[in-house]
């Protein structure tokens, strides 16, 4: 029981949503500075398909049943009840605050803000610019207004680091009226670039305020540059479809293709939209996965399976190195190129292939570094640092929701 002598140890929740999964993680807001590890995570995965599971620290993955009829709501539900199940082994303990990460703050948000149904109505115009996140984070965050209305809650954008993108940037070659309707390049995953100008100044000291670029390489992709740790460029624009190849999103495309979809082949634009994001990229090349980590053990093969492996992978780096070296331009030069995200922080043989195609730049690496997925795997004498580095969202979002709560 709480009491003014003994107020309840307070805990900020972060929520990743996404179409088929929800990511968590608990902070314990009482700790200051807010420590970088949870208390703990988890995620609920394979949400709306035949086999979802649940899997936490210190608790192998196990099935769940959800729903059917409405699978997300009771993947919602079921992290609540282990949440409040672990709370009951704290002692006194609350959540205090829900953060939740929001891909799409339109031309309004710049920073977060407390959720409440005003926001949540404005944020809904953007489900379509970011359908695989924007829709499921914005449910959860409407469950929570409905059923905990005096809950804490901080929507915590992707679009925001980028706000301090030049205009030249921003800007997209449509007619001007475009501009004043809210068509212009946002930029995503901000909230790991907001971490990597928190960390990188720790790792590489003064070198992280010159000219860097981050490779966030995961299922979804993007570059960003960075000079004194602020966005300057970055490849993702108006929507997460654009810049780098990605898992299942095709990436920068000509937009006559997509007409030349719709037009000549008449998909609909429901059929094609599903192309762009869910069928194109390296599952769409590969025909067999959209993760490098399956794709690489099929390339050795002489079969057609082996021979669309080889090629996806090779339009997956070459994407990735065209797009570094636009970026360098930008800048004018490199100091620091660092990859993190899943296949950036794990897959030495992507990160290898990319390093070895910019060796032209000056870059070498050290390949027992590389292997290991050391902080700094350039090697002695390398004309550019390279690094690698764990991003963290979810603390990013938790830090965030620091500023609504007492104290």
């Amino acid at each position: 029981m709480n009491t003014a002598s003994s107020p309840a140890r307070e805990l900020v929740v972060v929520l990743n949503c996404g179409s088929s999964s929800i990511k968590f993680a608990v902070f314990d807001a009482a700790t200051r500075p807010l420590p970088r590890k949870p208390l703990w995570n988890g995620k609920v995965q394979g949400i709306g398909g035949p086999a979802p599971d649940f899997g936490e620290t210190g608790v192998p993955p196990f099935a769940v049943p959800l729903d059917p009829a409405h699978p997300y709501r009771a993947a919602l539900e079921l992290i609540r009840e282990r949440i409040q199940a672990r709370i009951a082994h704290l002692g006194d303990a609350r959540v205090a605050a829900v953060a939740h990460r929001v891909v799409h703050g339109g031309s309004r948000y710049f920073a977060p803000v407390r959720a409440d149904a005003s926001v949540l109505a404005d944020l809904k115009a953007f489900i379509p610019l970011a359908p695989l996140h924007q829709p499921f984070a914005l449910e959860a965050m409407e469950i929570l207004l409905r059923e905990r209305p005096d809950m804490v809650q901080v929507a915590c954008f992707d679009t925001a680091f980028h706000h301090t993108l030049p205009k030249v940037e921003q800007q997209l070659p449509l007619p001007h009226a475009a501009w004043d309707r809210g068509l212009r390049r946002y930029g995503f995953h901000g909230l790991s670039y907001e971490y990597m100008a928190t960390a990188l100044p720790e790792r590489h000291g003064e070198l992280a305020q010159g000219r860097t670029i981050v490779a966030h390489l995961g299922s979804g992709a993007s570059l960003c540059a960075l000079q004194g740790l602020q966005s300057v460029a970055t490849t993702m624009g108006f929507s997460a479809l654009d810049g780098l190849m990605m898992g299942t999103r095709t990436g920068a495309l000509d937009p006559g293709a997509v007409l030349y979809l719709m037009e000549i082949e008449k998909l609909s634009l429901e059929q094609v939209g599903h192309i762009l994001y869910h069928e194109s990229g390296l599952l769409g090349v590969s025909g067999t996965s959209s993760e490098p980590r399956v794709l690489l053990p099929l390339e050795p093969g002489s079969d057609a399976c082996a021979e669309r492996a080889r090629d996806a992978l090779a339009l997956y780096v070459r994407r990735i190195v065209r797009e570094i070296g636009a970026l360098v331009a930008v800048l004018g030069g490199l100091d620091l190129l660092v990859f993190t995200a899943g296949v950036g922080e794990h897959s030495a043989e992507i990160r290898r292939r990319v390093c070895e195609a910019l060796g032209f730049m000056g870059i070498r690496l050290d390949s027992e570094a590389n292997a290991r997925d050391a902080a700094v795997i350039s090697a002695t004498g390398s004309a550019i640092t390279v690094g690698v580095e764990p991003t963290n969202e979810e603390w990013v979002a938790a830090r965030h929701a620091l500023r609504w709560l007492p104290g």
